[in-house]
């Protein structure tokens, strides 16, 4: 398949994002169609669609990583990042968007704009895109023009505004009318892509012209010239309504709003069309910023002329290839004869083809310019977030942080002996995915997959085995519980040993007291007079330093109390480091009995969000796990409530939040501090740990 080299201008960059289940894979699908990309409309129920080729993803029918398509249209190019929508993969949308001119959000006719359709709306924010709002799959049951885009205005805001209108809706949905050109099109039901263009039915007529006025209103407000020509003609020519909507996409002000059929192949065309006209090209930024080799904002132009610059914005592992890398080209022109040099990585990288990607089929091209996106194979080092640029010029370009993961699983092999063989397969997951970790946690030894979400770490550990061959188990974490003293002690720590030659002998008196929380530990020496030798003080810190680590209670770590060693004894021949170090350890079992032993639990910052109705719920729900809410705010039609959870509350939230807001919800934690465990559930937090501690001896 030989496709056509595009210069900068001549190039649509496009991340297309949106709610899971708005159809933006179908959307694709019907793109590719329609350009003549592909010979067939891919489907995501028959598992064809071409975006959506992983096994995970046909098998769930959700799009799990941002993919890569492109088109030809009128003389142009289209690029398009396919994005998941479900709040365990959204941020891929995130890591597309970096990389994208502007975003095209798509929204359901049924359903309205939705939580996730927020956080979209909210990259493509943070990355100043212009953006259009599809209402897709105006085919279906109860689908609503009127109700959609009350939703989005409520949702989106006032400035999404609709450049169309659609001729009918639910199964009487046949096209779109043109707010623009005054034109109606109106399609086959075939879901051949065909239509043929008419006067806008008298039946659409009156909406037409009241949405054509609201379109022209907008479009003055947003420039003066423009304002003073409505106001002294009162309609806009539509050469002028055309180049005013032009600049407020580009500069933000306007969101045109389009509506279609992806499965049913409606309203595609007239979509393509405004991609081209309204969306800015791939070099009308005229300047992307990096940092030079100090650290210092630089400014490299995004044109051909420059040194070549590119960013990595995705790396995934392909069956056959291997690892393939995923980059924009933001500057100067690239051929297979460069060798780009790695800032990141401080290494030189050899390319082998340059290819583009329509889903996973791979399609060579000689080269790419400024603007343009594109993929190789085999890089060595490079990874995702990586600066790929002209060794003299030297450039980097900021990666997109992701947030941490938000639930994790003890993860173990079913197989005795596969540890190393799951820590490889892992790590090349993670390098295509960077919401995955995999971790040993100290305290409980276990090792642990950490995720998005419940689905996010199911879908993981599927691609284990399918790709791997390592079929694994998963638990619920061990809760990190510590232990601390509420009160004091004075206690002796004597070692006394003597059974023929040298004897052992170390003495040693301590105060115990408590440390405010967060403090771990601290040891005070206040010996005069040489009551114990100097240099046997280091061992007594150490013997406590390690008794601390299994605590009285129930094993856990003591933290947040302090030590002061204030006499003690020796022996001028049975006084050793070891007999210091025991005695120092006995002292420390002995005192910390005496100070009042308490369980410390974490406690987890805690943001949820879910829609409005659920607000009640959550909220209640939070209390019932011993939360504490701190506050609660609304945006749109989304609540979202901000607590401190007990993490021991937590570790079955995720899919309890799933199954009570219908996966509308989601939520994000982090650790702040450790507070006392209740008295009664300390007393079956510790019953459990000294049952587990008595399964491993008899195991042992």
């Amino acid at each position: 398949m030989a496709v056509n080299v595009y210069e900068g201008k001549n190039i649509r960059n496009v991340g297309i994002v949106g709610h899971g289940g708005s159809g933006k894979t179908s959307l694709i699908s019907a793109i590719l169609f329609d350009t003549g990309a592909t010979n067939r409309l891919g489907r995501v129920d028959d598992g064809n669609a071409p975006t959506d080729y992983d096994d995970e993803e046909i098998e769930r029918k959700i799009t799990n990583f941002a993919k890569f398509a492109f088109c030809e249209w009128n003389k142009n190019k289209i690029n398009m990042l396919d994005t998941p929508g479900f709040g365990n993969f959204i941020q891929e949308a995130r890591g597309a968007l970096r990389v994208a001119d502007a975003a095209i959000v798509v929204v359901d006719a049924v359903s309205g704009a939705m939580v996730q359709t927020e956080k979209a709306w909210a990259y493509a924010d943070e990355f100043g895109l212009p953006r259009f709002v599809v209402v897709n799959r105006m085919d279906r049951d109860t689908a609503s023009f009127e109700r959609s885009l009350e939703s989005i205005h409520q949702t989106l805001g006032r400035i999404c505004v609709p450049v169309q209108i659609p001729l009918g809706e639910e199964r009487a949905f046949r096209g779109v009318a043109d707010l623009i050109q005054m034109k109606a099109y109106a399609y086959q039901t075939d879901g051949s892509g065909k239509f043929s263009e008419t006067d806008i039915p008298a039946d659409s007529a009156a909406r037409a012209n009241e949405y054509r006025e609201k379109l022209v209103e907008a479009v003055a407000e947003s420039d003066e010239k423009l304002m003073e020509t409505f106001f002294d003609t009162g309609s806009l020519t539509n050469e002028d309504l055309i180049a005013g909507l032009r600049k407020q996409v580009s500069d933000g002000k306007i969101y045109p709003v389009f509506f279609t059929s992806a499965t049913g192949n409606i309203g595609i065309q007239p979509l393509l069309n405004a991609i081209v006209n309204f969306v800015p090209d791939a070099t009308a930024r005229g300047t992307v910023t990096g940092k030079d080799t100090q650290g210092k904002d630089i400014q490299r132009k995004m044109a051909d002329t420059e040194p070549f610059s590119a960013f990595v914005f995705k790396t995934f592992s392909d069956p056959f290839t291997g690892r393939i890398s995923l980059f924009r080209v933001y500057s100067g022109t690239l051929t297979t004869e460069l060798q780009p040099f790695n800032t990141n990585r401080s290494v030189t990288e050899r390319f082998g083809s340059i290819v583009l990607l329509q889903g996973k089929t791979q399609v060579a091209v000689p080269k790419l310019h400024a603007g343009d996106l594109g993929a190789v194979a085999k890089l060595k080092e490079t990874q995702t977030g990586d600066t790929l640029c002209d060794k003299a010029h030297l450039i980097t370009y900021p990666a997109v942080k992701w947030i941490e993961p938000v639930i994790s699983f003890a993860i173990e092999p079913k197989s005795r002996g596969d540890e190393e063989k799951i820590s490889t397969a892992i790590h090349k997951l993670m390098d295509e995915d960077l919401g995955l970790r995999y971790a040993r946690e100290p305290q409980t030894k276990e090792f642990l997959i950490s995720g998005q979400g419940q689905m996010h770490v199911e879908i993981a550990v599927a691609r284990l085995k399918k790709r791997y061959g390592v079929e694994v188990l998963l638990h619920p974490p061990k809760v990190p519980y510590r232990e601390t003293i509420k009160g004091k002690a004075d206690v002796q720590g004597k070692h006394k040993k003597q059974s023929g030659g040298h004897g052992q002998y170390g003495d040693c008196k301590i105060r115990m007291e408590p440390l405010p929380r967060g403090s771990d530990f601290e040891f005070v020496n206040e010996i005069f007079g040489g009551a114990i030798p100097r240099n046997f003080i280091p061992a007594v810190e150490k013997g406590i330093q390690e008794a601390r680590l299994k605590g009285v209670l129930a094993g856990f770590p003591t933290v947040d109390f302090r030590v002061i060693l204030y006499d003690g004894s020796y022996h001028d021949v049975d006084s050793s480091e070891l007999a210091f170090k025991i005695a120092g350890s006995l002292a420390f079992k002995k005192g910390i009995k005496e100070a009042k032993p308490i369980l410390l639990e974490p406690i987890m910052n805690v943001e949820v969000q879910g829609p409005e109705e659920f607000a009640g719920d959550l909220m209640g729900d939070l209390n019932s796990r011993r939360g504490r809410v701190q506050g609660m705010e609304v945006r749109g039609h989304t609540t979202i409530i901000k607590a401190q959870v007990p993490l021991a509350e937590m570790l079955s939230y995720a899919s309890d939040l799933t199954s009570k807001t219908g996966a509308r919800g989601s939520y994000t934690m982090e650790f702040n501090h450790y507070d006392e465990v209740p008295a009664h559930l300390s007393e079956k937090v510790i019953a459990g740990a000294k049952a587990g501690a008595a399964e491993e001896e008899q195991e042992e």
